[in-house]
């Protein structure tokens, strides 16, 4: 299969740069992780979570792709729009990741909380309405079909060519990069420690969540020393000190955003109105507020494209 390689453009290349100057400590100034230059005995697996775009890019199948144009629709008020029904019902229901922080997590008392947690409260307050989060399975929101179980996703989703056949999506809210991280145990930290190549010369295996497989990087599992996840969660794992370090350079960016199920009801107003509040939300600052407050940087000016 053919390999989609992802070019950066200006702003994305300091956003990425920016990332990596983060608190874990660029492995890009070490010669190896055994010392001597040579590769790391390490198995050539890759954990991901399931039906991610980790996943794609491991299997030469990434796809990254920019949203449709979103245009105003000729008439407003239709009572079996989406928007319409949400407004009726005084709450719009949101799935969420319980185990993906910083961008979405579950606190002991029961609420929710992270980045993504108040991009979609601030969409709420925006529309009129209350909140409700609903906590279904990765690969259940990205194959569509949702049956109306909740309305929206706000979850970090990437914009793929597959997925742009079965849901809509808004302009991206924020982008992150893509990045390999390592066990320390496996004594990898750049890129040429590994004694295979990235992609080609990896399996992937999966677990519900990218997060999970932090998890069992932390419980002493041994069948995989690599993960690929967000920047943003790889620190997250990091300053939590769960026993990892970042890996290279990142290996693509995404371009995240909001997505509607396409077979549920009509949704073209609620579409162009969520996706004018999140440029309301760029022009008027609360995005970027709001990337500094959960990840110390502004993550939501890059862009970036698929080649």
């Amino acid at each position: 299969m053919t390999i989609r390689r992802v070019a950066f453009l200006p702003m994305a290349a300091l956003i990425l740069a920016a990332c990596q100057g983060g608190g874990s400590g660029s492995p890009a100034a070490t010669d190896g992780g055994n010392g001597d230059g040579g590769t790391a005995d390490v198995p050539n697996v890759v954990c991901v979570g399931e039906a991610t775009t980790y996943l794609d890019w491991l299997a030469g199948d990434l796809a990254v792709a920019e949203a449709d144009p979103i245009e105003e629709p000729a008439e407003t008020g239709d009572p079996e729009d989406l928007l319409a029904i949400i407004q009726e019902r005084g709450e719009i229901r949101v799935s969420t990741d319980p185990n993906y922080a910083p961008q979405s997590f579950l606190e002991p008392d029961g609420s929710f909380v992270g980045f993504d947690i108040d991009v979609a409260t601030e969409i709420a307050d925006r529309l009129g309405v209350e909140v409700a989060f609903e906590t279904p399975d990765w690969d259940a929101i990205t194959a569509g079909n949702w049956s109306e179980r909740w309305d929206i996703s706000v979850g970090s989703m990437t914009i793929t060519e597959d997925r742009k056949e079965i849901l809509s999506f808004t302009q991206p809210y924020y982008y992150t990069p893509a990045q390999l991280a390592a066990s320390t145990d496996s004594g990898v930290t750049s890129m040429e420690d590994l004694p295979f190549e990235l992609p080609d010369g990896a399996e992937a295996t999966t677990l519900p969540t990218d997060a999970n497989c932090a998890e069992a990087i932390r419980a002493g599992r041994d069948e995989f020393a690599l993960w690929i996840s967000s920047s943003t969660t790889v620190q997250q794992a990091i300053d939590e000190e769960v026993p990892v370090v970042a890996v290279g350079d990142p290996v693509f960016a995404e371009p995240l955003s909001v997505a509607i199920d396409k077979s549920g009801p009509p949704h073209d107003e609620l579409l162009f109105e969520i996706n004018r509040i999140i440029g309301e939300m760029h022009d008027d600052g609360t995005l970027s507020a709001l990337s500094d407050e959960w990840y110390g940087i502004d993550l939501t000016q890059g862009t970036a494209s698929s080649e």
